[in-house]
């Protein structure tokens, strides 16, 4: 429907229409909202005629719903239930608390920020629902309005409306079952794939993108073999001996493993940086998304980042809050 064409009912409408599918009658609809019936009869009416489609079976009594009827029920049930919560939703904005935030965390953050972040977000909402897993499938949630903030790998440059809002920056790193000799150049990378297999990230998730791009660069031709959605799938076949892999520091943290087992190093060649931000609509939460994107940088660089430095001392500051 374009901007500014007239909807085919209001909400009104919609309550009668309900009172008369509930009540079975336009008579029992009318004592129930205390109208006339006539009333009653011309508000069906004219939603049917705005609709373009016949609502009741007449010639059954109670009246019976047609098809059309059956799906208009359906939807404005919900509609109405929506509508209702609006004011409530008001008067829980003016105690400074929302009704609902929905957050979708990228699964290398899981581990590090799921269970803060959900504290923190209690003190702020009535109901908290952090979703973790990845970032494609949040950046669509957070687009299509079913999520309020996204804390990823993605900064949907190419949308507007949005607000960004920078976490942390990270290199990508080479990770190698431990005793393996440290690959210094390009071509001992190549070496090392004629011997282990190289470990994946898929493409579905926006570090394997990133990855298969640093590759590419690079001219790095490396055999696909194997490869996974999620961290831990990566570093546990790594920790296993059975392949090597690019990955990054918080996906090592995010599979919590330990560095004996592990070979850590920084990439050879040229340097590639994983940065993770929260986006969020313009203007709909006004400052909650730059408090949120504060606290994560605080719990990253109080509780995950002196974890992170002391297992690749190495790391130095190529891992940045807030970069």
């Amino acid at each position: 429907m374009a901007r500014g064409e007239a909807l085919p009912f209001d909400l009104r409408t919609l309550d009668i229409f309900l009172a008369v599918c509930d009540l079975g009658s336009m008579a029992g609809a009318a004592r129930h909202l205390s109208l006339t019936q006539p009333a009653v009869s011309q508000a069906v009416a004219e939603l049917e005629s705005r609709t373009g489609t016949i609502l009741f079976d007449r010639s059954v009594r109670p009246l019976g719903l047609t098809p059309a009827g059956g799906v208009l029920r359906q939807r404005a049930s919900a509609l109405l239930t929506e509508a209702r919560q609006i004011a409530p939703a008001l008067r829980d904005t003016e105690r400074s608390r929302y009704p609902l935030l929905r957050v979708g965390l990228v699964d290398s953050l899981s581990r590090a920020l799921a269970a803060p972040l959900a504290s923190h977000l209690m003190a702020q909402a009535d109901e908290v629902s952090v979703l973790a897993g990845l970032t494609a499938s949040h950046a669509s949630a957070l687009l299509t309005r079913q999520l309020d903030l996204l804390l990823g790998a993605d900064e949907l440059d190419e949308v507007e409306g949005l607000e960004r809002l920078p976490i942390l920056s990270e290199p990508y790193v080479l990770l190698a079952p431990s005793g393996t000799a440290r690959p210094e150049r390009l071509e001992d990378v190549a070496a090392l794939a004629e011997r282990l297999p190289f470990v994946r990230y898929s493409a579905r998730s926006k570090t394997g993108i990133e990855v298969e791009r640093h590759l590419r660069r690079v001219k790095l031709e490396l055999p696909r073999r194997l490869e996974f959605d999620t961290p831990q799938g990566v570093t546990a076949v790594v920790l296993r001996g059975e392949g090597f892999a690019i990955s990054t520091p918080l996906c090592w943290y995010e599979a919590q493993v330990a560095t004996e087992g592990l070979a850590c190093w920084p990439l050879p060649g040229p340097a590639s940086v994983r940065r993770l931000v929260l986006v969020a609509r313009r203007h709909e939460l006004g400052r909650l998304p730059r408090e949120v994107a504060a606290f994560c940088r605080e719990e990253l660089e109080g509780h995950v980042c002196p974890a992170l430095r002391a297992a690749m001392p190495w790391l130095g500051g190529a891992l940045t809050v807030g970069a």
